[in-house]
């Protein structure tokens, strides 16, 4: 396929969901939200879409009360679904989830109550899902323990870098009430952080969208694919989630740089679109003369959008 840009396709596509928070049975959350049945059709619009990652990454708060049946459930609608994608899958503890049916539910392992702690080695990108979970309780720590156990992982770098996947982000957020609930001792991170081939931070936990730094290393959150908290609410709410805004996150990590961009989780009404029957024809076109029918304002191409567009 003709490179119509600066830049060569990624050489990785990572696709970032979270705090999906199923409950067994199939009940809507709170009454209220059809989680399970969203989460199907986000996963059957990735399906449908162009990306092909090469990693589905969930970070975290899988199950809203860490029932055994809403871990059967999830794996029945991801599992087939990321294998027709061709990706490998990657599982993050969260806060609302717990230990003993994680690891024995989405890893058949026997019940454990200790860290969920694991590498995935995929196509020479290095994913390490750390566990920032405190048993009983809404906010994250990382122990000694565990700290030593990352340096140890990444006192040598992977062929092309590892990415980090925690539930708990190492970022400020503008919703007082969630710093509360936010990672705990975050200068010890960093200091094993800093200085190793980590290329981005993936996180959920705070439910919206939002991108940072840390030990200069690029955060992305993906908001939730069951209801995301409204920073745009009215002054008289401490917290407002809401049933809109769902998304998920797509990173394509390139030789020097990474991207992240975010998909709403369903699909909006077009309004104006081109077709894949385009791409021969543009691909056919010198770079020159593709400059001229796509960017000149002057060019039959834009003109006629133009009109189309009632301008």
């Amino acid at each position: 396929m003709t490179q119509l840009g600066q830049y060569p396709p990624a050489r990785h596509v990572i696709v970032h969901i979270s705090d999906t928070h199923l409950l067994a049975e199939g009940r809507p959350l709170y009454g209220a939200v059809p989680v399970e049945q969203r989460l199907a059709e986000l996963m059957a619009r990735l399906e449908a879409g162009p990306i092909r990652p090469n990693a589905v990454v969930f970070t975290g708060d899988l199950a809203d009360l860490g029932e055994p049946d809403a871990y059967r459930r999830l794996r029945a609608i991801i599992e087939p679904s990321v294998d027709r994608l061709g990706a490998e899958l990657v599982w993050v503890m969260g806060n609302h989830d717990e230990r003993a049916q994680y690891s024995s539910l989405l890893f058949d392992e026997q019940p454990s109550d200790a860290p969920q702690d694991r590498v995935h080695m995929v196509d020479g990108v290095r994913i390490i899902s750390l566990d920032t979970t405190v048993p009983g309780y809404h906010h994250g720590e990382i122990s000694g323990e565990q700290l030593e156990w990352l340096a140890g992982v990444l006192a040598e770098p992977a062929p092309h870098g590892s990415v980090l996947a925690v539930h708990h982000p190492p970022v400020p957020t503008p919703l007082e009430v969630m710093a509360v609930l936010e990672l705990h001792d975050q200068p010890a991170l960093a200091a094993v952080l800093e200085g190793t081939d980590v290329r981005i931070i993936l996180g959920g936990h705070l439910h919206y969208s939002t991108h940072s730094t840390f030990a200069g290393i690029p955060v992305s959150v993906a908001a939730a694919t069951c209801y995301t908290l409204d920073l745009g609410a009215e002054a008289g709410r401490l917290l407002s989630g809401v049933d809109g805004g769902q998304s998920f996150d797509v990173v394509h990590l390139y030789d020097n740089q990474v991207v992240t961009s975010t998909i709403p989780a369903a699909a909006f009404p077009e309004v104006t679109g081109f077709s894949t029957q385009y791409r021969p024809m543009i691909e056919a076109l010198t770079p020159h003369q593709r400059l001229e029918q796509l960017s000149s304002k002057a060019s039959t191409f834009n003109l006629n959008e133009a009109a189309a567009s009632g301008a």
